[in-house]
C-alpha cells in the first residue's frame, strides 16, 4: 500500500498542507480545533513525516552526534539520560558512536558524524587525543560533557567539580582515622585534577608523606593490578581512593583475593556513583558526580549555541556529593591506622 502523504492528512482533516506543516512543527499559531483535526488525521492514517525531506527544507538534520570515550563505562548511562531528555523535548535525536571502536578501526572518531551532517556534537568523557576535535569545532557547535578537555574557542565544557569530589573522599577517609591512603589515578585533565586535590588535601592535614599515587588505565583490570602493587608494599595503605567505580571494583577484588576484608582491612572509595556501585552486594562508597545534571546542562549549552547564544566558550561545574555506603570504615589496629572510637 502507498504510504500516506501530507496531502492525505490535509484532505482528511479538511485543511491546507501548510497548516498541517505548522502543526507538525509544533507551531502555536494554529487554533486548537484545527490542531486536533490534523493530529486525529495523522493517527488514523498512520502518517510519518519524511525526515529526509524535512532536513532538506530546513537545512538541518535535527540530529546531535554523541561521541563516547568508551561505551563500556556504565558512568555514561545517567549522563545520556539527562542529555536525551532535554534534546528530545526540543525535537532532536541522538546518534551515538564509540570513540574506542573507531580508533581500533583507524577511523576519525568524529568523521561519521560530519558525513551524516549532524547539527552539533557532544563529546562525553576524556578522549585520548582531544586536540583532534579542533577541526570539528570549527565546522559545527561542540560541547564537552563529563571531561575538562579540550579547552577550545567556542567549545563549552560541562562537568562535575572533580577537585571538590576528590577532597570529599580524602577528608572522609581521614575523618575515619586513615593515615596511609592511596589514590589509583586516571589520565587526562580529570585525572590530574582528582590526583592534585587528593595530594593537596593530604598535605593540608599533615599527611603529605603518607599519600601514595598508583597510575592505572581506569579499567577494572587496571584497578586490580594497581591495588595488588599497593598491597604488596611493606607500608600498605589502609584505604584506597580509586579514580572511578570500575577501578574501585578491581581494588575490592584484589583485596579479597589477597585475603583482606573490605572494609575491615581496607577501605575502598570509587567515583561516579554508577549502577554498579549501587548493587547491594557491592554497596560501594563513591562520589555522585551529578552526571544526569551534567547531561542536561550540556544539552542546554548546545541548544543555546543553536540559537546563536554561547560566546567564546564557558566551563560549567556541577556540585558532586559523597555517597557513603559499605566499603569504608575506620582502620583496625592491625592495619596500623588510627581507629575511630565511638
Amino acid at each position: 500500500m502507498r504510504a500516506p502523504t501530507i496531502r492525505d492528512v490535509a484532505d482528511r482533516a479538511g485543511v491546507s498542507k501548510s497548516l498541517v506543516s505548522l502543526v507538525l512543527r509544533g507551531s502555536d499559531q494554529v487554533r486548537p480545533e484545527r490542531r486536533e483535526a490534523v493530529l486525529r488525521a495523522v493517527r488514523e492514517l498512520g502518517y510519518r513525516p519524511n525526515a529526509a525531506a524535512r532536513s532538506l527544507s530546513e537545512q538541518r538534520t535535527r540530529t546531535v552526534g554523541v561521541l563516547l570515550n568508551d561505551l563500556r563505562n556504565p558512568w555514561f548511562v545517567d549522563l545520556l539520560d539527562g542529555l536525551n531528555s532535554l534534546l528530545h523535548d526540543n525535537g532532536l535525536r541522538m546518534l551515538l558512536a564509540d570513540a574506542r571502536l573507531n580508533r581500533r578501526t583507524g577511523q576519525d572518531p568524529a568523521g561519521p558524524f560530519l558525513d551524516l551532517g549532524v547539527d552539533g556534537l557532544i563529546v562525553v568523557g576524556t578522549l585520548p587525543e582531544p586536540a583532534a576535535l579542533q577541526a570539528v569545532a570549527e565546522r559545527l557547535p561542540v560541547v564537552v560533557a563529563g571531561a575538562r578537555e579540550p579547552a577550545l574557542p567556542g567549545v563549552d565544557i560541562v562537568a562535575n567539580d572533580d577537585e571538590r569530589g576528590a577532597r570529599l573522599v580524602t577528608e572522609h577517609l581521614i575523618g575515619l582515622g586513615h593515615r596511609r591512603i592511596a589514590h589509583i589515578a586516571g589520565y587526562g585533565a580529570v585525572g590530574g585534577l582528582r590526583r592534585g586535590s587528593f595530594e593537596a588535601t593530604m598535605r593540608a592535614h599533615g599527611l603529605g608523606g603518607d599519600a601514595v599515587v598508583e597510575p592505572s588505565d581506569m579499567t577494572e583490570e587496571g584497578g586490580y593490578r594497581a591495588t595488588v602493587r599497593l598491597l604488596s608494599r611493606p607500608d600498605r595503605p589502609t584505604a584506597v581512593f580509586a579514580f572511578n567505580d570500575i577501578a574501585a571494583i578491581g581494588a575490592v577484588s584484589a583485596a579479597e583475593e589477597l585475603g583482606l576484608g573490605v572494609p575491615r582491612d581496607l577501605s575502598v572509595v570509587g567515583y561516579d556513583n554508577t549502577s554498579i556501585a549501587r548493587l547491594r552486594h557491592v554497596w560501594l562508597t563513591t562520589v555522585d558526580n551529578a552526571s544526569h545534571e551534567v547531561g542536561r546542562r550540556a544539552a542546554r549549552c548546545l541548544l543555546d549555541r543553536f540559537e546563536g547564544r554561547g560566546g567564546a566558550g564557558r566551563t560549567d561545574l556541577a556540585a558532586p556529593a559523597l555517597e557513603i555506603r559499605g566499603t569504608t570504615a575506620g582502620p583496625s589496629d592491625a592495619a596500623g591506622g588510627v581507629p575511630v572510637r565511638g
